[in-house]
């Protein structure tokens, strides 16, 4: 009998969610529960040895510890693949300016919005935004995820975007989920770069690209093995798709992975932009349509959709969600953690607006934010599922069902964190 460290056992359903031929689940395969009925696995040194039937691994592994799951069910730990949980200051003043009536592009206009987020956190230092970030990631736990993509873009000069880098390295020594970290330079311009977009420009691809690029090498992040990728906020508040290119060929030739925030108000070319140099994720969609989801279909790139925005901004259209994934394309959900259009930090939520708003079943849901969330993030070799080889984050609900996560409105149905093997 072989011994390990942790085997949790007696499980009403143990959620596998394999990945697909080596990559994130798609069409009819999206939603693959890899299902195994009394189901228990077996860990050790943080990593999965054996899933299978209760019996057959109590049979073959003795563990220094056990966990009766009670019936209930096992499913993957949730992965956040887009966020931006490290700012300074709230929004909520917005929340009731939309109340009245205000839209996203009046509040942008009155100098609200990201600016406004932008100088709370210019003036915040280190102790104050870590502080404040680790007590949401604290409760994300608590609430499921176990990996959170954690995007700079709230500083737009060199001195603030290494500090949120430097806050992200912070707090991934600290808490108990893994930071995968994101550039965003290129969020929105400047108020001191009003007018000169191009001038912007000039400061991310020449300055900030190479500080954050050293800065990554000798990090932690970079002992690791974590993936750092670059982003840019291609819109008509923003980032033009020219600019945008330029922006994203810099980071992909400093080796960093390339994500996207477009087609969210309008679709002003940076789809077709992110599909030609290889994305990583495309990331919003809201008007993505016709042609352009059998682009999304036919390439590697994820469409990570964020239904909490449309949500908490109140409106009635949603990300086609249904049409790509029925196209063939890989969709993953993510809560887009902000103080402006998605103050959410809770993947279960996310996953029943997406069942409500884009007919995702719940199935392909969590599909969303486990497997082809890993994905998203460039790590589907060793997280997202619950296969032997890979890292022993998992959650055991309070339910028999695991349907219950998106099915229950608000709550938490996570009764158990198990982080890279060990209870959290």
């Amino acid at each position: 009998m072989e011994q390990v460290d942790l085997i949790v056992h007696n499980t009403s359903q143990l959620l596998a969610m394999p990945s697909q031929d080596g990559g994130p689940q798609r069409s009819a395969a999206m939603g693959n529960l890899g299902a195994v009925a009394n189901g228990a696995v077996a860990i050790q040194d943080g990593l999965i040895v054996a899933v299978g039937d209760s019996a057959d691994i109590l049979a073959a592994y003795s563990a220094e510890r056990t966990i009766d799951a009670q019936g209930n069910a096992v499913i993957p730990g949730l992965i956040d693949c887009h966020t931006h949980a490290i700012y300074g200051g709230d929004r909520a003043h917005e929340f009731e300016m939309r109340i009245q009536g205000a839209t996203y592009m009046d509040i942008m206009a009155a100098g609200g919005g990201i600016v406004s987020t932008m100088q709370n956190t210019r003036d915040a230092d280190e102790d104050e935004l870590a502080a404040a970030a680790q007590k949401r990631l604290d409760e994300m736990l608590h609430l499921g995820t176990t990996t959170v993509e954690i995007k700079s873009g709230y500083g737009l000069n060199l001195a603030t975007e290494l500090k949120m880098m430097r806050v992200m390295e912070r707090l991934n020594s600290v808490v108990s989920a893994e930071i995968i970290p994101t550039f965003l330079g290129a969020h929105t311009v400047p108020p001191e770069y009003k007018g000169n977009g191009d001038g912007y420009v000039d400061l991310v691809v020449d300055e900030m690209i190479p500080a954050v690029t050293d800065w990554f090498a000798q990090s932690q992040f970079a002992a690791d093995g974590s993936p750092l990728f670059i982003d840019v906020f291609c819109e008509d508040h923003a980032f033009d798709v020219l600019q945008t290119q330029r922006i994203l060929r810099a980071g992909q030739a400093a080796c960093m992975g390339v994500k996207i925030h477009v087609d969210q108000f309008n679709a002003l070319g940076g789809l077709p932009l992110a599909l030609e140099l290889g994305a990583t994720s495309a990331d919003h969609l809201e008007v993505t349509r016709g042609a352009a989801i059998g682009r999304m279909a036919a390439s590697n790139t994820v469409a990570v959709l964020l239904p909490a925005v449309n949500f908490n901004l109140g409106l009635t259209e949603f990300a086609d969600g249904r049409a790509l994934i029925d196209a063939g394309a890989a969709v993953a959900l993510a809560t887009d953690l902000n103080p402006g259009s998605a103050p959410c930090l809770s993947l279960p939520f996310v996953m029943g607006v997406a069942c409500r708003y884009m007919r995702l079943t719940p199935a392909e849901a969590l599909a969303a934010c486990t497997i082809n969330a890993a994905y998203a993030l460039n790590v589907g070799d060793r997280l997202g599922s619950l296969e032997p080889g890979k890292q022993a984050d998992l959650l055991i609900l309070d339910s028999a069902d695991y349907r219950h996560l998106a099915y229950q409105i608000g709550g938490n149905r996570v009764q158990t964190v198990v982080k890279r093997g060990q209870i959290v």
